[in-house]
């Protein structure tokens, strides 16, 4: 079941005694968190430090090894690497590249952040440190330096793996660390689409071309996780992290997540009703084992089979919703004093936003000139 009450405040002297006790994620279905990216204050949390099955989130931790690569002069976005064998043995989702096809690490940023490729993250993770092993005992070691306590990482794509683990708390640390220290490089988690010759592939992300102010920054699915987003958004210059984990669709995700950005951006000064959850990094850790919700996304109830490409499905009828037709649990997300009292999570994302055209990319070493 999800929970549909409102958002209970824990006091931080015996936050971890009662979250011990009380949080147990496989029951509530799904974790919930909502920060400032500037000041990391916490505006919503619900099961926001419960241990969480990443899946595809985790292509963010790649991306902040890589760029951390090339800032530290190791490798530039103009290196060239090779797709081995074991990149070639990824499932699915992937860009599908014969053994030896060569990629820049520019290009294999922007196919790995749009398409979610499995392979292209093996790639980055074999070029930059030599091996996937060593590539991840460079994640866990970001993981700690940044302060992600509850982050372990054992491959870079996210693929399943009883030791690749996270929670709403460390991946809201992780998108802040991004934005922090890789502001020249924000394009990459914010592309609508790429072109390869001529196959158009669209971002995971539906946010991006669904609801205004969104400039990031990674999906994930598998079938233990449900539908997870890290999402960034910003409108008058007041940028908001949002993190949605265990969603039953990506339909509901996207609305959930824009739910939450657009409750703290139309707030009209009553925040002082809001209880007070301090900062993301001192959030209070839950012991317990993540949730595997692979029967309730994947089992033979579902309609159709869970997919991360399967964006169209309508909220309405997505099992767990409310009565309003709204994805379970939206109504305990409302901020006091917020403007959309009454409205609908779905028609948050109901249009599609006018973008520009794709970013073309390639294979092979960089192209100069036109």
């Amino acid at each position: 079941m999800r929970v549909s009450s409102p958002l209970v405040v824990l006091p931080a002297a015996v936050g971890l005694a009662l979250a011990v006790a009380t949080a147990d994620a496989r029951a509530a279905g799904e974790a919930l968190l909502l920060v400032e990216a500037d000041t990391g204050k916490v505006l919503k949390a619900e099961n926001a430090t419960h241990p969480w099955y990443p899946a595809s989130v985790t292509k963010l931790m790649t991306a902040y090894v890589t760029l951390r690569a090339v800032k530290e002069g190791r490798i530039t976005l103009d290196s060239v690497f090779t797709v081995s064998p074991n990149a070639v043995a990824q499932q699915p989702t992937k860009m599908g590249f014969a053994t030896g096809t060569q990629v820049t690490v520019d290009n294999a940023l922007k196919m790995m952040m749009v398409k979610s490729a499995n392979d292209i993250a093996v790639v980055l993770a074999e070029g930059v440190s030599g091996s996937v092993e060593a590539f991840a005992d460079e994640m866990n070691a970001a993981s700690a330096r940044l302060g992600m306590t509850q982050s372990s990482w054992v491959n870079p794509n996210g693929l399943p793996a009883d030791g690749q683990i996270t929670s709403a708390r460390d991946m809201a640390i992780l998108a802040r660390a991004v934005l922090r220290e890789f502001p020249e490089y924000e394009g990459y988690w914010g592309i609508p689409a790429i072109r390869f010759g001529k196959r158009i592939i669209r971002n995971t992300n539906s946010l991006l071309v669904r609801y205004p102010g969104v400039d990031g920054m990674k999906t994930g699915f598998i079938c233990a996780s449900g539908f997870n987003v890290v999402a960034t958004a910003t409108r008058d210059d007041r940028r908001l992290i949002a993190v949605v984990f265990g969603a039953r669709s990506s339909a509901v995700r996207a609305a959930k997540a824009a739910f939450l950005f657009e409750n703290a951006f139309t707030n009209t000064g009553l925040g002082w009703l809001a209880p007070s959850y301090g900062n993301v990094a001192s959030l209070a850790p839950i012991a317990a084992e993540p949730p595997n919700l692979r029967e309730e996304m994947c089992g033979k109830h579902r309609r159709r089979p869970a997919a991360e490409d399967a964006d169209d499905e309508e909220i309405a009828g997505v099992p767990g919703s409310s009565g309003t037709g709204e994805p379970g649990g939206v109504q305990g997300l409302l901020f006091p004093g917020a403007r959309t009292a009454g409205t609908k999570a779905s028609a948050l994302v109901s249009q599609t936003i006018a973008v520009g055209p794709p970013i073309d990319v390639h294979v092979g070493p960089p192209r100069r000139g036109g």
